[in-house]
């Protein structure tokens, strides 16, 4: 008898995982186990956004049933002329800006109402506190010690800037799917990530720069 074992004994992890457009296709056949699979693919990972967005968890859990039901409603006229994964942060998104709308007593400034030449047409502003340290805080965005330091940090841009951040630098999209996803265009997207960066990175500093090394620019 043969030692190896027979094809039929191979474990189920063992397949390659299916495709997202095979299961899209399926889905808009009328497969509901195939939009089950694609729920089941990035129902935390819109969670995990909306909450970022909107920090609080009944509100991310609304974002997130109401993400997958336009999706499945939405599903035919889907072109995936972007991928599904960011054609769903797209609608999570805008999910969550219209729950930041309707709170009263916050402002929020629409993406729409952003424009490509009040966004590029500002200089990049130079940090006010400075000090070395080794990793930017993009890269730090996986370090468990440096979330909740990150999160706080992160409350405290604008809306324009942080969707952008996260999106590109937590959910890992690129520029153009991250352009994409929020109906921007490259360069203002580029533009508002710098910004971000800049931004999360001086007040990040504060904290983990070294003190004996700091630069406090003074306004001239």
């Amino acid at each position: 008898m043969s030692d190896s074992p027979s094809s039929s004994s191979l474990p189920d992890h063992a397949a390659a995982p299916i495709e997202d457009v095979v299961l899209v296709q399926r889905a808009r056949a009328g497969d509901l186990p195939a939009f089950e699979e694609l729920t089941n693919r990035y129902e935390r990972r819109v969670y995990s956004l909306a909450l970022r967005i909107l920090r609080q968890e009944q509100d991310a859990e609304d974002v997130t049933q109401q993400t997958f039901l336009s999706a499945m409603e939405g599903l035919k006229g889907f072109r995936a002329e972007a991928g599904f994964s960011t054609w769903l942060l797209r609608i999570a998104t805008y999910a969550a800006l219209k729950i930041i709308r309707k709170r009263q007593g916050l402002e929020m400034i629409s993406l729409e109402e952003a424009t490509e030449s009040q966004e590029t047409g500002r200089a990049v502003p130079h940090p006010e506190y400075i000090a070395d340290w080794r990793q930017s805080p993009e890269e730090l965005v996986n370090r468990n010690e440096i979330r909740l330091l990150l999160d706080e940090a992160l409350r405290q841009l604008d809306e324009k800037h942080r969707l952008v951040f996260l999106l590109r630098d937590v959910e890992g999209l690129s520029v153009k799917e991250t352009a994409e996803a929020l109906g921007l265009t490259e360069a203002n997207t580029k533009v508002r990530l710098l910004r971000a960066r800049l931004q999360l990175r001086e007040l990040l500093t504060r904290t983990l720069g070294d003190p004996e090394r700091r630069v406090v620019q003074v306004a001239h």
